[in-house]
């Protein structure tokens, strides 16, 4: 399923021009047009999914090794030292397209910190209740 609405469906599926990296039957890897780093990459399916809660079990299955697989060809083609995977869901995560879509973010020694966070500190009894409020809508 495409939805005719969405910029992402129209990008994955060559209706909008790109910076194409990689492409198969069910995605296609752009460069972002916003970049963090030298390379941040977007990979974007063919059909619409809203968010990874969205996503079917076929793509879902595919998507967490495409990413390896360019952050592997960018540790070779433009010599980072690492990558980072990077897929928000909602709008308090930082989606702002609301089309699944993972980023592979090259990272370079001395670059730009882009995805941390401060460690919090909860206590064990606050650990096992998040934990249990968790575990019972699986």
């Amino acid at each position: 399923m495409k939805d005719d609405n969405c910029i992402f469906c129209k990008i994955a599926n060559g209706e909008i021009p790109s910076a194409t990296v990689y492409e198969d039957e069910r995605f296609r890897a752009i460069l972002d047009m916003g970049p963090a780093s030298k390379g941040h990459t977007l990979i974007l399916p063919k059909e619409h999914f809203k968010d990874v809660c969205e996503l079917d079990e076929e793509y879902a299955s595919k998507v967490l090794q495409l990413g390896g697989k360019i952050g592997a060809a960018m540790k070779k083609s433009l010599g980072c030292t690492g990558f980072n995977l990077v897929q928000n869901n909602g709008t308090s995560a930082g989606q702002t397209v609301f089309h699944f879509h993972m980023h592979v973010i090259p990272r370079y020694d001395n670059g730009a910190p882009i995805v941390t966070w401060e460690p919090g500190s909860p206590d064990s009894e606050e650990l096992k209740e998040t934990a249990e409020r968790i575990h019972a809508e699986l």
